[in-house]
C-alpha cells in the first residue's frame, strides 16, 4: 500500500482550519485595534488621498 494515502475527511478538515485561521487573522486585523489607532490611520489615508487627488491631471478639452 502506498504511503502517500490521503484522507479526505482529515484533508477537509485542515482546510476549514485553515481558512478558519485566516479569518480570524483578518478579523484581529481589522478589529483588534484602538480607536485611536484607528483614527490616526484613518487621518492618515485621508490626507494620502487628498495628496494624490491634488496632483491629479485633468484635461480640459476646448
Amino acid at each position: 500500500m502506498p504511503d502517500n494515502v490521503i484522507k479526505f475527511g482529515k484533508a477537509k478538515k485542515s482546510l476549514a482550519r485553515k481558512a478558519k485561521e485566516k479569518k480570524a487573522a483578518e478579523n484581529r486585523a481589522r478589529f483588534g485595534q484602538k480607536k485611536a489607532a484607528k483614527d490616526h490611520k484613518k487621518a492618515l489615508t485621508e490626507q494620502l488621498q487628498a495628496k494624490l487627488d491634488a496632483h491629479k491631471i485633468t484635461s480640459e478639452e476646448e
